[in-house]
């Protein structure tokens, strides 16, 4: 029978509906990019992918299973993180794992995949770097009976998906947006504010999400004139910033300073979903002389070592921590299921509508980091130790 043992009997377990984490999501205004719209809840149930296992075969060790973890890059010190936690815990747990960094290439990450799928893999987590260009290696998993976890990223237009474990990024879009309010205090002082947003890559799925949850908080205050957005660039697609780019983030900030901020025009927030873009936008300012007292509020995600100094140092004011371990360790007791052939636990399977079904999802809840509770979050957890944000 070969190194793995394949059931040739597809277990249907039947679809447990549970409340999603994160709630449903409010339209934003005419942007069309707001991730939860009305229209998930209009997705007719049938389209929904079926919570099923194929249970990889009674009295097989778990030294014999083999995992292959897919992750997009080691550019990005994240990424390092979730692949390196990733594979401790699944080892941890018995488990064989082939795990492959991609480079940000999405031929590379097609090959690698598609050698785990040839190679003896018997499930796959997938954080992908395009989520809609994996559609032909994914039916071939399909078809050998490996049942795919997408990791982070929702893997786009495809069946072939049997669940999704991430943070709820909608929620992660909402603290961004709540920060900025809070602590512009939108709702007890008149403004006018100035304000610039910046998303991240059109290509991953979780941008739009981010940018939802941050402009369902935010578009009102736009709406009434309390916050201005002196380049006017509100929408999705001009906010964008393909490939999460540092570099492209800081010539995108350096162009809007030199447009519509170096008469002296005060910038009182960005918007950054996530750490790489606000590295971008910290040096574009710090280059224009801003210094650390008369920075803008600006937001991040994922707690990146060098984003935590800026915090440290007042040129970042927050950054959501989506502790890699936690996610880690959930995707663990996924695999576990699926090789049981027991019920996979999941909490949302209404929301995550990847084209082709609505995938059962298990959302982790995101908090954030800032110069009030970095210590105890990152540094009293083991994440990171003092040395290292010195």
């Amino acid at each position: 029978m070969g190194k793995k043992v394949l059931s040739a009997i597809l277990i249907m377990m039947l679809s447990i509906a549970l409340v999603a984490c994160g709630g449903d999501s409010k339209e934003t205004g005419k942007d069309e990019t707001a991730s939860k719209t009305e229209e998930t809840k209009e997705t007719p149930a049938d389209t929904t992918k079926e919570d099923e296992t194929t249970p990889i075969g009674e009295g097989v060790e778990k030294s014999d299973i083999k995992i292959g973890v897919a992750m997009p890059t080691k550019d990005l010190q994240r990424w390092n993180q979730d692949g390196a936690n990733m594979k401790a815990e699944l080892e941890a747990a018995g488990y064989q794992v082939d795990l492959q960094y991609a480079n940000n290439e999405i031929a590379t990450q097609l090959s690698q995949v598609e050698n785990m799928v040839t190679g003896g893999c018997d499930a796959l987590v997938i954080a992908s770097i395009d989520g809609s260009s994996l559609g032909t290696v994914l039916a071939k998993a399909a078809e050998a009976g490996i049942p795919v976890i997408a990791y982070d990223r929702l893997l786009m237009e495809s069946d072939a998906v049997s669940y999704y474990a991430t943070f709820d990024n909608y929620m992660v879009g909402t603290i961004q947006g709540e920060f900025i309010r809070d602590n512009l205090d939108l709702d007890n002082t008149d403004g006018p504010y100035n304000i610039e947003i910046f998303t991240g890559s059109p290509d991953d799925n979780n941008a739009r999400y981010f940018y939802g949850g941050a402009m369902d908080v935010l578009k009102p205050y736009i709406d009434s004139g309390k916050l201005v957005v002196p380049s006017g660039q509100k929408r999705f697609e001009e906010v964008a910033t393909l490939n999460w780019s540092t570099e492209e983030a800081q010539k995108r900030m350096e162009n809007l300073i030199t447009a519509y901020y170096a008469g002296g025009t005060k910038l009182d927030a960005v918007l950054s979903s996530n750490d790489s873009v606000a590295n971008g936008i910290t040096n574009a300012l710090l280059g224009a002389g801003y210094e650390a007292d008369d920075f803008p509020i600006l937001t991040g995600q994922d707690c990146d070592i060098t984003s935590v100094k800026n915090i440290i140092n007042g040129t970042q004011s927050m950054s959501i921590f989506k502790d890699t371990r936690t996610l880690a360790s959930q995707v663990v007791k996924m695999v576990n299921a699926i090789v049981e052939g027991k019920e996979v636990p999941v909490n949302d399977t209404e929301t995550y509508d990847n084209g082709v079904v609505v995938v059962p999802t298990y959302l982790c809840e995101p908090v954030f980091a800032d110069i009030n509770n970095y210590k105890e979050l990152l540094i009293d957890s083991g994440y990171y130790t003092e040395d290292q944000l010195k």
